[in-house]
């Protein structure tokens, strides 16, 4: 089973190559990522199972011990993410040729996007299964390097300008890690994130504060929490809709799983949870106020992407079974979402000829499968009772109340604000999203001016917007793509319970420490 663990990078990044080589054959590209990410899903659902039952595993590269040589461990949660990565990857890459064969590869050129793609692909599985911090750098550097590449694509003067903005915003991010490591490997002598569990405890209190605040700092940028968020908004919307729907589904989260497995093997006996939650429930607040004024879905779905960012951070900071494996299930369910709508919206700028409110009307009837199609994950991100995006938020809170009702530090009132913040976002995502599915796809045509003189007047259109040529026609691999997410997300909710029990035998070993270190280090640490 060991063998399998490398071949989640390995195969990306030889399929990556072969993309390369075979230049302008399309198709050939086109079959190489899907059976590349086909075989990654396979072998990453393979493992989860081989975990879940049979215990983690830690693979050392080489034939190279740690601490001396490259670590790849994979437990429940990086097993976890793995399956729920590789999924969504393939499903966007089969919207992405579906886009591409049906505008002649304008917005996705095989010969750039594909080897792209799967560098990306390695880049954020090898960052799920990294035993060392310098590992998880490489990770994070490869994902810099090809997301540069994907969000330029077309070359576009706005594509260029976000662009711009977010290779200085992340190489910002990558440089506080860098010093981290390099300040971290200085007091301690070694980068092996099991090993730092044991040696980073015998720093003085206050220089364990300062490298923790550290690693804080360069993966909050990256998971996009506030007050480090402002380049997300203005980012992510420019891309083609597959490289939008992947940053937002997955990116961010590799920032949230680097915070999770900092506070629980690095840092477990560092507290910071009440900053964690000050930042989690301005997360919250201030991404989704962000959201309400806007007229664009894209950066709509920007800012509640920040904002529901907010609530895994939330349930970081509460620790314990309850509130870990409540922060797991969440994260799955946000990833599948937050990625459908994503989907969506590139449906429905194809469709409709914008992504505006103030352009959009009578979708529904001319397009009943895109209503619903939007309408079902923007209920579930809402948190509608039953699906997932509630049932999620449900563990939270009940995670949240458990943790004030024991609460011995005088914090308790602080966790009931965070709760309360996370209730009051969840409302006006239901409104922000509802009110864009009522006038993009309820009213008619003949409504349109109204709706813009009366009730627009208060969002603001996505600066330098476009107007896009409608398309009537949608090509059948990116309906089908979009469709199977939604499948994806709805299963969330019917197989609720196991996946939920899944997430708390993942969360139990999260809260002791010691079963990482002698995973990696069977015979103790030397």
């Amino acid at each position: 089973m060991a063998a399998l663990v490398p071949l989640v990078v390995l195969l990306p990044l030889l399929g990556a190559a072969a993309a390369l080589i075979l230049g302008r054959r399309r198709r050939a590209q086109m079959a190489v990522g899907i059976t590349v990410l086909a075989s990654v899903v396979v072998i990453a659902a393979v493992l989860l199972v081989a975990v879940d039952t049979s215990g983690p595993v830690a693979v050392a590269v080489g034939g190279w011990e740690a601490p001396f040589g490259i670590v790849l461990v994979v437990d429940r949660l990086s097993s976890i993410m793995l399956v729920i990565s590789a999924i969504v990857l393939l499903v966007v890459l089969v919207y992405a040729v579906g886009q591409g064969v049906a505008d002649r590869h304008r917005e996705t050129p095989v010969s750039i996007f594909h080897p792209s793609y799967l560098v990306l692909s390695a880049g954020v599985f090898n960052a799920f299964i990294a035993g060392d911090l310098f590992n998880l750098f490489v990770g994070f550097e490869i994902l810099l390097a090809a997301s540069y590449v994907l969000l330029t694509l077309g070359g576009t003067g706005e594509r260029i300008r976000a662009g711009v903005t977010y290779i200085v915003v992340s190489l910002v991010s990558s440089l506080f890690f860098l010093s981290a490591i390099a300040l971290i490997y200085g007091a301690t002598g070694t980068a092996n994130i099991a090993q730092l569990s044991v040696r980073i405890a015998e720093l003085p209190e206050s220089v364990q504060l300062i490298l923790h605040l550290l690693l804080l700092m360069a993966f909050g940028i990256k998971a996009a929490v506030f007050p480090l968020s402002f380049w997300l908004p203005d980012s992510y919307p420019t891309a083609p809709a597959p490289v939008t729907a992947v940053f937002a589904g997955l990116l961010t989260k590799v920032g949230v799983y680097a915070i999770i497995r900092t506070e629980t093997v690095i840092f477990s006996e560092n507290d910071v949870t009440v900053l964690l939650m000050v930042i989690g429930g301005l997360t919250m607040l201030i991404g989704i106020l962000g959201a309400l004024t806007q007229a664009d879905i894209k950066r709509l779905l920007s800012f509640t992407l920040v904002s529901h960012i907010g609530y895994m951070i939330f349930g970081i900071a509460l620790g314990g079974v309850l509130g870990f494996a409540a922060t797991i299930y969440y994260v799955v369910h946000h990833i599948t979402v937050q990625t459908t709508l994503f989907l969506t919206t590139g449906l429905i700028e194809r469709f409709g000829g914008a992504t505006s409110i103030n352009r959009l009307a009578g979708l529904l009837k001319a397009s009943p499968l895109l209503g619903v199609l939007f309408f079902i994950p923007a209920l579930n991100l809402g948190g509608i009772p039953p699906f997932s995006g509630f049932l999620g938020k449900t563990g939270l809170f009940l995670a949240g109340a458990d943790s004030a009702n024991t609460d011995a530090a005088g914090t308790a009132w602080l966790v009931w604000a965070v709760i309360a913040a996370g209730a009051i976002t969840s409302l006006i995502t239901l409104y922000a999203l509802t009110r864009f599915w009522n006038m993009a796809f309820w009213r008619g045509r003949g409504e349109l001016e109204g709706y813009e003189s009366v009730l627009l007047g208060s969002v603001q259109e996505a600066p330098g917007g476009d107007t896009v040529t409608a398309s009537r026609t949608t090509p059948v691999l990116m309906v089908v793509a979009t469709t199977a997410l939604v499948v994806v997300t709805v299963c969330l909710t019917v197989f609720a319970g196991p996946l939920f029990d899944l997430a708390s035998r993942a969360a139990e070993s999260l809260t002791d420490p010691g079963v990482y270190v002698s995973l990696v280090f069977p015979g103790g640490i030397r």
